[in-house]
């Protein structure tokens, strides 16, 4: 452990989300320095970009400092998503020091506030500031623990729609939260056949209050910008997170209480 981490001085304090659709020079150099403390020699590190990035390997780089200085080239270069791939690939090999890497990586994304979290099985997933992500979690928990599966697994799809690269999915994203919160209204109430809309309409009395207005807003809203696409009327990436923020507290609420 470090001195910091021993004396309790390496407390990570998230930094408000500031990118997201980029990786700079110094994500990508905090990466090839992570692999290579974790146990990813140079050969290896350029093995695989190559092969992400379908480019063949200099011939005529084989000493380690070359080829570690080719690779650090090689992903300079490449795409920014191309970036969060390699981290994916990087966490999921057998041979790498996988818990530290994961832990670095998280690290450096939380302190200089990147969109992003490398989750415990590699996979590079949305991150949103603290709040939706209590929000989120909490209600994922919640569902899976009242039984509430398929709501539970569009929920999940909503936020693996938010984490598509190079652009996120939010008119998916969008569908599949509003999914969730109405599977968990079918659940509570065994109405099966009703839309979201027409079980606000029928439950109204049972609901209250100002949530029934706020989910027929939410349902209105939403039928125009994914339910019913037009052109030029798609989702913000702003808009989809505060559906899918939203979708998920109603339905963590509804989940709890049994409307």
């Amino acid at each position: 452990m470090r001195f910091s981490e021993r004396n309790g001085f390496d407390a990570v304090h998230a930094a408000p989300i500031v990118a997201r659709l980029e990786a700079s020079e110094e994500l990508r150099a905090v990466v090839i320095n992570t692999a290579l403390v974790c146990g990813v020699k140079p050969d290896r590190l350029r093995e695989m970009l190559c092969r992400l990035l379908q480019k063949r390997p200099d011939p005529q780089n084989w000493s380690a400092g070359n080829v570690e200085q080719e690779s650090r080239m090689l992903f300079e270069e490449a795409p920014w998503y191309r970036v969060y791939d390699f981290i994916e690939d990087l966490a999921q090999i057998s041979f790498i020091a996988q818990e530290h890497f994961i832990q670095e990586i998280n690290r450096y994304f939380f302190t200089n506030g990147i969109g992003w979290l490398l989750d415990n099985s590699g996979q590079v997933v949305y991150r949103g500031d603290e709040g939706f992500d209590r929000v989120v979690a909490d209600a994922h928990a919640t569902e899976r623990t009242q039984g509430h599966m398929t709501a539970s697994r569009e929920l999940h799809e909503a936020i693996m729609d938010l984490s598509r690269r190079p652009a996120p999915d939010t008119t998916g994203a969008v569908q599949h939260a509003m999914a969730s919160l109405e599977c968990v209204a079918r659940d509570i109430t065994n109405q099966h056949q009703l839309t979201l809309g027409d079980w606000v309409k029928a439950n109204r009395a049972r609901i209250g209050p100002p949530l029934d207005k706020a989910i027929e807003g939410m349902w209105g809203f939403t039928s125009n910008r994914a339910r019913h696409l037009s052109e030029g009327k798609e989702c913000s990436n702003e808009e989809a997170e505060l559906i899918v923020g939203f979708a998920a507290a109603l339905g963590a609420y509804l989940s709890k209480v049994g409307a």
